[in-house]
C-alpha cells in the first residue's frame, strides 16, 4: 500500500472479496488509506459503516469524485469498475471501454460476482459454517463451484491463454484470485483443474497481487488449508459468529 496521501479510503477485511479491491489499486499503483473491518464483531453493520455502504458489507469505497463530493461505492465488481474507468487511463489491468474486450472482461467480471462468488460462497457455508452437516447443501455447492471452475479450466487450456481476456491481466482475472486461492476452503481440490491452478499461480507472482493480496492482514489461506487441526479451530471460532449473526437478523426482521 503506497504511503502517499489520498482521497481513496479502502473499508476491508481479510476475504477473498475483500482482496479485489486491494490488488487492484496495487495494480494501478494508486495510493489510498485503509480501515481494517472487523466482520466478526460486525462492525460493518454499524450505522457510519452503514452510510458508506447501506447493504452492510466489505468491501466498500470512499473517493473525491470529480465534482469535488464524497463519492460512496459498495460491491466489489462496482468498485472495481468505477477504479478501472476513472485512473486505468493507460489499460494497465483494462481495456478501452467499448472494445471487444471490453466486454468480454465484463463478461467474466460478472461470472465471477454473480457466479464463482455466490455459489462458492455458499460451498463455504455448508462446508464450515453450518451448525450441522448438511448433505444435499454441502454437495449441491460444491458441484457448482467445481462446474463454474470447470468453465474456467476449459476457457483458459484453450489456446494455452494466460489470463481470462487477451494477454494480460484485468479486473476480471484480479476478481477471480481470492476465490480460486481459497478452493480448499470450499471443499474443491484445485489440482483437479490444472490450468487453472497454473492461472492461479502465474497471478501469485505479479508484484500488485502479492502486496494487494495480504491487505488489510495476511493472506494465510494456503497456509491454513495445509493444517487440518487449524483449519478447524479457525472454521469454529467463524462458525460462532456466522450463527449468531444470523441468529440477530432472523429476530430483527422476524414478523416483516
Amino acid at each position: 500500500m503506497s504511503s502517499q496521501k489520498s482521497d481513496i479510503a479502502l473499508y476491508t477485511t481479510q476475504t477473498p472479496n475483500g482482496i479485489k479491491v486491494s490488488i487492484t489499486l496495487e495494480e494501478l499503483g494508486l495510493p489510498y488509506t485503509t480501515h481494517k473491518i472487523d466482520i466478526s464483531k460486525n462492525t460493518q453493520k454499524e450505522d457510519w459503516f452503514l452510510a458508506i455502504n447501506p447493504n452492510g458489507r466489505i468491501p466498500a469505497l470512499t473517493d473525491v469524485f470529480t465534482d469535488g463530493k464524497l463519492i460512496r461505492l459498495f460491491e466489489s465488481g462496482s468498485i472495481m469498475q468505477y477504479l478501472v474507468e476513472r485512473y486505468d487511463i493507460d489499460h494497465k489491468i483494462s481495456y478501452p471501454k467499448g472494445t471487444r474486450e471490453w466486454f468480454e472482461m465484463n463478461n467474466w467480471l460478472f461470472f465471477q460476482n454473480a457466479g464463482v462468488g455466490p455459489m462458492q460462497g455458499q460451498a463455504n457455508h455448508f462446508t464450515r459454517y453450518a451448525p450441522e452437516h448438511i448433505e444435499y447443501g454441502v454437495n449441491r455447492y460444491q458441484t457448482e463451484t467445481k462446474r463454474l471452475y470447470g468453465v474456467l479450466e476449459k476457457h483458459l487450456a484453450s489456446d494455452n491463454r494466460p489470463y481470462l481476456v487477451g494477454d494480460k491481466c484485468t479486473i476480471a482475472d484480479i476478481a477471480h484470485y481470492g476465490w480460486v486461492a481459497s478452493a480448499g476452503w470450499a471443499g474443491v481440490e484445485i489440482d483437479n483443474f490444472p490450468a487453472l491452478k497454473a492461472w492461479e499461480e502465474r497471478m501469485t507472482t505479479r508484484p500488485g497481487v502479492e502486496k494487494g493480496r495480504h491487505v488489510p492482514s495476511p493472506h494465510m489461506i494456503k497456509e491454513l488449508l495445509k493444517d487440518k487441526a487449524k483449519m478447524e479451530e479457525s472454521a469454529a471460532k467463524s462458525r460462532a459468529w456466522v450463527q449468531a449473526g444470523m441468529k440477530e437478523d432472523a429476530e430483527k426482521h422476524s414478523g416483516k
